[in-house]
């Protein structure tokens, strides 16, 4: 009996679902702004830049892992690969507190802004919760389902994102406005605050590094996870490049940094409504909703996806890695995540938290630490994978080569070795700016002491996990009777 879940992702599919968490025209409405505004600056684009960079030599050795690593553990079994078995397992538990937290956070945001958008039209009022409990429903059901309808969905709504953002794009080009060269001087993007700016530039790429979470129902995953990530990340970034420029230009450059910071959830989607029709500012409210549902989809099929892997490597109990006999997904994987999320956000609304002040400020704030971290350890694993394996050397410099002859160990080339370093210190740059803002992420000192304990707690506890082999090798899942529905 075939126990392999089904391999039907291409490129494209795994490009949707990643490019759907990163949520682009949430980015573009409300992310944005708050670039604009905390920074102090119109460089947003310089910011993007250096994001994209910084995310493209950290890709070049997370691609070149991707045949050598023969399961969808991502961050958790790269880092066992380079930096040992303990340094993995404390990984694994960051990524599970890293993208549960990012998933709730925003699905309680997104009760919020589907509510207001309700009220809106309808005049009723809603608690959050309420909205929020039936996104959970929702979600739950699609990522019970085999992996091909949640990429529907989200293949779908990202369509329609992306279309928006293009035509605010395309509004402001022909609206008149003056297309200033300014942001793209280097003195600009360096004054006021740019480290803020560059993190929050950073957190608009969050979901592309998810690639290889897919790599288990990909199609020649050594080949498809390599190509959807570089295609991830410049694809984002070309977008957000050239949109954070017209943005900027639309608002006019010197009267960026005062809008965004008055009114940054609303800026972007008036400019919208005066560069093209004022029916497009209700579209991308409507657009900013479905986005936010987007991105939590696609980070609770991230979380599903680790904890799938955990049971197959027997970290956690190994009815996790059970695959549906009939939708030949990792759907009890899948409940335990709707339960989990589900119980976060009851008891974060029975102890009467303000759902965006602080579940989503707190909550997403500390996960985006967690990335952060994990994405440095990764870098740096690589690096140590190759010193494991031999010299440095050109003979098994690519992903593509190895996967071309089978290879699933070698040392990598030199270019690879020195994308991973410069990455992972470009990483520890933006980890050392998110630690020095982590009061501001968070809402406060007190806050951040607490959070930063809590991550730094699960770190040391995941180090602890028993593990049922000493190696990591490959692993099939197991096929149970069929899950009641």
């Amino acid at each position: 009996m075939d126990t392999q879940l089904n391999r039907t992702l291409g490129v494209p599919g795994i490009v949707l679902m990643v490019i759907a968490a990163a949520a682009p025209i949430t980015v573009v409405a409300a992310n944005f702004p708050i670039i604009i505004g905390v920074s102090g600056s119109v460089g947003a684009p310089l910011m993007v830049l250096a994001a994209t960079v910084i995310l493209l030599l950290f890709s070049v050795g997370y691609a070149w892992m991707t045949p050598r690593v023969p399961d969808a553990g991502a961050f958790y079994s790269y880092v066992h690969r380079g930096l040992g078995r303990r340094a993995g397992l404390g990984t694994a538990a960051i990524a599970l507190l890293s993208y549960a937290l990012l998933t709730v956070s925003m699905t309680c945001y997104l009760g919020v802004q589907a509510g207001n958008l309700i009220e809106l039209w309808t005049g009723a009022q809603l608690p959050w919760w309420l909205i929020s409990a039936l996104m959970l429903l929702v979600v739950g059901l699609l990522g019970y389902r085999h992996i091909e309808l949640s990429a529907k969905v989200l293949g779908a709504v990202l369509v329609l994102e992306v279309v928006a953002v293009l035509v605010i794009d395309l509004g402001v080009l022909f609206s008149g406005r003056e297309l200033t060269t300014r942001p793209f001087d280097p003195a600009e993007a360096l004054s006021g605050t740019p480290g803020l700016g560059l993190l929050f530039a950073f957190l608009g790429f969050f979901g592309f590094e998810a690639t290889a979470v897919f790599r288990n129902e990909a199609r020649d995953p050594e080949r498809t996870v390599p190509r959807a990530t570089y295609i991830a990340v410049v694809s984002i970034g070309a977008l957000y490049f050239v949109s954070s420029w017209l943005v900027i230009a639309g608002l006019g450059a010197d009267d960026a940094v005062a809008a965004s910071t008055e009114h940054p959830d609303r800026v972007v989607i008036a400019l919208a409504g005066q560069v093209v029709a004022p029916i497009v500012a209700d579209v991308v409210q409507v657009l900013v909703v479905t986005s936010m549902f987007a991105c939590m989809l696609a980070f609770h099929n991230i979380v599903t996806r680790y904890l799938f892997t955990l049971g197959q490597r027997g970290v956690l109990p190994a009815s996790l890695a059970e695959v549906h006999a009939r939708h030949r997904a990792p759907s009890r994987s899948s409940l335990w995540v709707s339960a989990a999320t589900s119980l976060v956000v009851l008891v974060s609304a029975l102890a009467q938290l303000d759902p965006v002040l602080q579940i989503y400020t707190w909550y997403s704030g500390a996960g985006a630490v967690g990335v952060i971290w994990m994405m440095a350890l990764t870098s740096f694993a690589v690096v140590a994978y190759g010193a494991k394996h031999g010299a440095y050397g050109a003979k098994h410099g690519g992903a593509s080569s190895a996967a071309s002859s089978g290879a699933s160990s070698g040392a990598p080339s030199i270019r690879v070795v020195v994308s991973a370093v410069l990455g992972g210190i470009g990483l520890l740059l933006v980890l050392g700016i998110s630690v020095w803002n982590f009061p501001f992420l968070v809402g406060g000192t007190v806050e951040a002491i607490v959070w930063g304990a809590v991550l730094v707690g699960v770190f040391v506890a995941g180090l602890f996990l028993p593990h049922r082999s000493g190696t990591l090798t490959s692993a099939a899942p197991v096929v149970t009777e069929e899950i009641p529905r």
